[in-house]
């Protein structure tokens, strides 16, 4: 990834030149120590690596996986990450590590609202983490121990910190897994007791589930009530989750399995804004935060604060593109086209998402896309009937009964589980194919409005007779 941007220095350009050049010669010829974070609690991974300034992440994660013994079957399980607060990326195998180290501050700017004082303090680090292109097929075919528990760290920290939204049969299994994996299955009562009220709640749970919401004072009103349902429930869970169980392995298995049956596990993160829906003058102009997930299998827009799914496509039911700013203070856009309803009729809708971000998102899904196709070689991997070839994971739209994924589909299913579309709580707008708004007119194109979308896409485009006005 080339970097660009940024503001000007108040360094003279010769006093740069000469630093960056001494630093550089430094790295191209000194043995120095680097340190490769791992997810979780698991220790770092220290090596020494010759002519660190020009060593490349195809050479890096070799020396990386040799440390942590992954097996040859599964060394693609893992990618190598550039992280921190502000930003984290997934780099290709012909990246330089230290080369994009010292852009890393281009890179904020570039791809993040950050302001000057965060980004002048903000240090990436390296961490070895899931490949968002290892297909879940894959990983259900993993036996060795260590890459488990590398896999289990992850998502073990991605579901505490609600990054993965779940729901309580969800939360409350996954909960009782990691309480076995930590302190074995086979623990009484007394112990168990001691144990959460050692680690406390939010070792097992979601941040959201343990702390709960609304506010301070009503926390601390219901505290001690809401602390023992919860314990009390997590506990009978771990019965009934350890009943069988007996080793590690198995353990691990489950909690994987479990949450591959979220959507969205495995995805790159980013974040975002939309629209709110206009509920009045104060309410409009403002947008709501949301976490924007992609995988090899579709797109996944999150609402921050509520934790549920506001939106989730496959790739076969939605075209996207990203526009630049116009003008100075203008955001970078993120545009996803998809079948929607209004009054019983069909129509497309458009769904507008603001984020520095929107030109990587665009470019993760042109290359997930591209991989899915049948020369890509991960349709082969992976099964394409549904999020991962998973049976038992929720589709994001139903289909009417009858009809094939190339027909045009029913009404959303209007359910509890966060895992859900909510598209009546989004703000969707209609374009014409010039690209100009209109007022709650519904384009009149025979096309989609964008040149980037899966080749014979599952949605059926609303033809220009059809007519009908768009909220």
């Amino acid at each position: 990834m080339e970097a660009d941007g940024g503001p000007p220095s108040s360094e003279a350009p010769d006093d740069r030149s000469q630093r960056g050049s001494i630093a550089s010669s430094a790295a191209l010829t000194r043995a120095q120590d680097v340190v490769i974070y791992l997810v979780g609690d698991l220790s770092p991974v220290p090596l020494t690596v010759e002519g660190l300034g020009v060593v490349s992440v195809q050479e890096l994660a070799r020396d990386v996986r040799q440390a942590l013994r992954i097996p040859e079957a599964n060394q693609d399980a893992f990618a190598l990450w550039l992280c921190s607060p502000l930003l984290e990326l997934q780099l290709k195998p012909r990246h330089q590590p230290y080369k994009l180290c010292r852009q890393w501050q281009d890179l904020l700017y570039r791809f993040t609202e950050a302001s000057a004082e965060d980004i002048s303090q903000d240090e990436p680090c390296l961490q070895y983490r899931r490949n968002v292109f290892y297909p879940k097929s894959k990983e259900l075919l993993v036996e060795d121990q260590g890459v488990l528990r590398l896999l289990y760290e992850e998502a073990r920290g991605n579901i505490l910190s609600d990054r993965y939204p779940c729901d309580p049969d969800h939360w409350t299994g996954l909960g009782a897994l990691a309480l076995a994996l930590d302190e074995g299955p086979h623990l009484d009562t007394q112990t168990l007791a001691a144990v959460l009220k050692e680690k406390k709640l939010v070792s097992f749970l979601p941040a959201s589930v343990a702390f709960g919401a609304g506010g301070l004072l009503s926390t601390l009103r219901g505290r001690g009530r809401r602390q023992a349902a919860l314990e009390h429930k997590l506990l009978d869970e771990y019965r009934k989750t350890c009943s069988g169980a007996s080793d590690g392995p198995s353990l691990l298995h489950q909690y994987l399995g479990t949450c591959h049956a979220l959507p969205y596990y495995g995805s790159a993160f980013f974040p975002g804004e939309i629209d709110r829906p206009a509920q009045g003058l104060l309410q409009r102009g403002r947008r709501k935060v949301v976490s924007v997930g992609i995988s090899l299998d579709g797109v996944y827009v999150m609402d921050v604060k509520e934790k549920h799914v506001l939106l989730g496509l496959l790739f076969s039911q939605l075209s996207w593109d990203h526009s630049y700013p116009e003008e100075e203070g203008d955001s970078h856009v993120l545009w996803l086209e998809f079948d929607g309803e209004e009054d019983g009729t069909a129509v497309n809708k458009l769904l507008k998402i603001y984020s520095k971000q929107a030109e990587l998102m665009s470019g993760l899904i042109e290359f997930c896309v591209e991989l899915s196709s049948p020369s890509g070689g991960v349709a082969s991997a992976a099964p394409q009937d549904g999020a991962g070839g998973e049976e038992a994971a929720p589709r994001p739209e139903e289909e009417e009964p009858g009809k094939g994924r190339g027909g045009r589909r029913g009404r959303l299913s209007r359910q509890d589980s966060v895992v859900c579309s909510r598209v009546q709580n989004l703000s969707t707008i209609s374009y014409v194919d010039t690209g100009k708004e209109i007022k709650r007119l519904k384009p009149r194109r025979a096309a989609s409005f964008f040149s980037r979308q899966n080749t014979a896409p599952a949605y059926a485009t609303v033809q220009g007779g059809d007519g009908l006005e768009q909220g």
